[in-house]
């Protein structure tokens, strides 16, 4: 579980989280969304501690990891999570393997004569094979998400982050990612944390989903409540989403 307690982030001149407080429990799928340049990204950020914030706490399994000074420990807590990043992130000069197997040779004492199994069973998870020895130039966009999202399963994470999943796709393939989150939580019984602007794809998938917004969580529910919030910011961002879609 994790457990986030008046977290506050700044930026110079601005305050981009202010006093945020959740719970993200074991096994579901939490989304967080909100306008762009809302915070979200410096959010999830702050999860693995990728960004320090200024206060409050991130306790992670028990673990505090918000003020710890302590690379060890931030290592251990780091290695719990799988990141899907926007853009992918993928090596251009490696091959699909290697791409794969990156994260295997620095998270994990798993000897290197088991990676290509390894590498294979996560391809397969996420519905690829036979497509090892090719480079990310050869790949479709669909495809590159794919083996990003393979490479962040492939040291067998029990957290999943996902930051704009969908950005910039078409809708076959936002589709296609959608599918993919919902496999990943079943199939791996993995907690899953979205943030994405797309309120149809938070609304579609999530357990539970958060809106930030103004450095705060406005509002916290499950899909129907969130659907159903009398909140001002929650029902503009529900409007303009569903003009944006016309």
């Amino acid at each position: 579980m994790i457990e986030i307690k008046d977290l506050v982030k700044n930026f110079p001149g601005r305050r981009v989280i202010d006093g945020i407080s959740a719970e993200i429990r074991d096994g579901e799928l939490f989304s967080v969304i909100g306008p762009s340049g809302t915070g979200k990204s410096t959010f999830i950020k702050c999860l693995i501690r990728l960004l320090r914030p200024e206060s409050g706490q991130i306790i992670v399994d028990g673990q505090d990891i918000a003020s710890t000074s302590s690379e060890f420990t931030l290592a251990k807590v780091r290695r719990s999570f799988g990141y899907l990043f926007q853009e992918g992130a993928l090596f251009d000069s490696l091959t699909v393997l290697e791409n794969v197997a990156f994260g295997l040779k620095y998270l994990t004492d798993i000897p290197k004569s088991d990676y290509p199994r390894i590498v294979r069973e996560k391809l397969a998870l996420v519905g690829l094979k036979d497509v090892e020895h090719l480079k990310p130039a050869e790949l479709s966009v669909g495809m590159k998400k794919r083996v990003s999202l393979a490479r962040s399963i492939a040291a067998e994470p029990k957290y999943m982050l996902y930051d704009e999943p969908t950005t910039g796709l078409d809708p076959v393939t936002t589709g296609m990612v959608k599918e993919l989150i919902i496999d990943m939580r079943s199939k791996l019984n993995i907690t899953s944390i979205v943030v994405t602007h797309d309120l149809n794809l938070a609304l579609e998938i999530s357990s539970r989903v958060a809106m930030l917004y103004g450095g705060k969580f406005v509002e916290v529910g499950e899909p129907a409540q969130f659907r159903q919030s009398e909140n001002h910011e929650v029902k503009e961002f529900m409007e303009i989403s569903h003009l944006s879609r016309k």
